[in-house]
């Protein structure tokens, strides 16, 4: 259910990037002569697998960065879907690196940063990855900071990867509104102490984790008339 309240007193926007600025379908869907009806299928199971990384490599104390999870998960789907084609492997993570936006984020980030909210991305992606994907969508001059995971050597949802925005925006947890499109993280930051709007693309049921988020929606387009300093 959608639930739009107005967020008073913020003073940034902190952005997931992967799932809620970048759609993570479209490097599959890019690839789509040599994967034919595949796309969908490898893009889900990768998408999947890459998240279950992060999370044992976490609870296992086992960190490796992003691009190396992105490509173990990659190896995992192409396997257990049975595809083999010479460089699809190297194509389909180079695709990685240039991920399209969803159609309302340029516009979006553009109305905030206009009207003065600090604007940062805080990612379970490598710096270079989340440069590459910020310069192949023009939006270098949007943000404050682009804050990646590597900084404290654990994934979300680690409170102190959520740490890490307080402490580079100079800003308390209680002023700055996380968004990001996957439930658990929306959930695991509002525990933390932001005020979170879950941007619920994909129509998930509810988490059952602390806590609940102060609003969800359905993509980013209504952000800019919910929050304000």
């Amino acid at each position: 259910m959608t639930t739009t309240p107005q967020l008073k007193n913020i003073d940034a926007c902190v952005f997931d990037a992967y799932g809620t600025l970048f759609d993570f379908n479209s490097a599959a869907s890019a690839a789509r002569d040599e994967l034919g009806e595949d796309w969908q299928r490898l893009s889900d199971l990768w998408r999947l697998k890459q998240l279950q990384y992060t999370w044992l490599r976490g609870l296992a104390q086992h960190h490796a960065d992003f691009r190396q999870v992105t490509g173990d998960a990659l190896d995992f789907a192409l396997a257990s879907l049975k595809i083999e084609r010479p460089g699809l492997r190297d194509r389909l993570m180079d695709l990685y690196l240039r991920l399209t936006t969803y159609p309302e984020v340029p516009a979006m980030l553009r109305e905030l940063k206009g009207r003065g909210m600090k604007l940062a991305i805080l990612s379970n992606g490598t710096p270079p990855m989340l440069a590459a994907v910020v310069r192949n969508s023009g939006l270098e001059d949007v943000f404050d900071a682009v804050l990646s995971v590597e900084e404290v050597g654990v994934y979300k949802p680690h409170p102190s990867v959520y740490r890490l925005a307080a402490e580079r925006l100079q800003i308390a947890p209680a002023r700055i509104c996380f968004l990001s499109s996957n439930g658990w993280d929306a959930y695991s930051a509002k525990a933390f102490g932001f005020r979170v709007i879950w941007c619920n693309r994909f129509g998930q049921a509810a988490e059952r984790i602390p806590d609940t988020p102060d609003g969800e929606i359905a993509d980013l387009s209504v952000l800019p008339a919910m929050v304000s300093q």
